[in-house]
């Protein structure tokens, strides 16, 4: 009798962990974590702890997958708000630069900030439609012109759901595109140029129309406003470079361009491998004030401490 008893609670017991163990929602689960479907390996990796969510668009209707990385030490009580740095091509770049920013802050004094990768989910490109959102019409290419439509999913889409759900500082909002994101990065600052406080754009198409890019941009509001453009000197697609260097020429003597321009060619940098040092030479460039004023109160602390 008692032996059956014991084997009785023993099989309750089982039972109730194996059903804990399948339940939909497990004691302790986050919201985030029955989203992914309980699958959070990215809650483990601390340079890239943040959130997710998937955001199906009624303007381009496709959706898009959004990770965030929280800036070190993000407490969701504060009323600290931080800049948001927005990655095009998600897919590649979240993971790449939003766990460097980490080393950004603590080497370069670059500040802490939330970090947006925009995704399609796949390279597949029956789900990734870079070439479509990142560019304007073009007879010649098969698909192509839905960058109007995708920079409205970030304005009145995106950009309120982040700042909705996080501690955001809404005028200090930066975008960074590569290669087919950086034409966007560049038809984001001509057309819409109060929308983002920075822009970098790596290593930047031009093509289709060029020409847009060479025109007057529309009329800002603000006199903040900076666009870093940067070149590899080793991009495999040369034809980059010489619109790159020609666009920079063509600007640099201008007076009617509405945000601060910063130009640079990284030496023996590649097409891709060198997302990095863009991402770098963009943001310091974008945070020059913040970055002295760093350094300098770092120095100041230094020089007390040795008296």
């Amino acid at each position: 009798m008692k032996k059956n008893l014991m084997l009785s609670l023993l099989a309750l017991l089982l039972a109730g962990t194996l059903a804990g163990c399948h339940s939909g929602e497990s004691p302790g689960e986050s919201a985030g974590e029955q989203e992914r479907g309980g699958q959070i390996p990215l809650d483990f990796l601390p340079a890239l702890y943040g959130d997710y969510f998937k955001l199906d668009s009624r303007i381009v209707g496709r959706p898009y997958h959004i990770y965030v990385r929280f800036p070190e030490g993000y407490d969701e009580t504060s009323d600290r708000r931080y800049p948001v740095i927005y990655l095009l091509d998600g897919d590649s770049m979240f993971p790449i630069l939003a766990a460097n920013h980490l080393f950004l802050h603590y080497d370069d004094q670059i500040p802490e900030a939330i970090v947006v990768g925009v995704a399609y989910g796949s390279f597949d490109p029956s789900i990734n439609y870079r070439d479509v959102d990142f560019s304007t019409v073009s007879a010649d290419r098969e698909r192509s012109g839905g960058a109007k439509k995708f920079h409205r999913f970030l304005e009145k889409e995106l950009l309120p759901e982040v700042e909705d759900r996080y501690l955001t500082d809404p005028e200090r909002r930066i975008l960074y595109g590569q290669s087919r994101g950086g034409f966007m990065v560049l038809y984001s600052a001509f057309m819409y140029p109060d929308l983002f406080w920075g822009r970098i754009a790596g290593n930047p198409s031009f093509l289709p129309n060029k020409e847009q890019f060479f025109d007057k941009p529309a009329e800002a509001t603000r006199d903040d406003l900076t666009l870093a453009v940067a070149s590899a000197s080793d991009d495999r697609y040369q034809i980059k470079i010489t619109y790159a260097l020609d666009w920079h020429d063509s600007w640099k003597e201008r007076s009617n361009a509405p945000w601060s321009i910063r130009f640079s060619t990284i030496p023996g940098a590649t097409h891709a491998a060198n997302s990095t040092d863009i991402y770098r030479f963009g943001l310091r460039q974008i945070f020059a004030e913040e970055i002295q004023s760093a350094r300098g109160m770092a120095a100041e602390e230094a020089s007390a401490s040795a008296h």
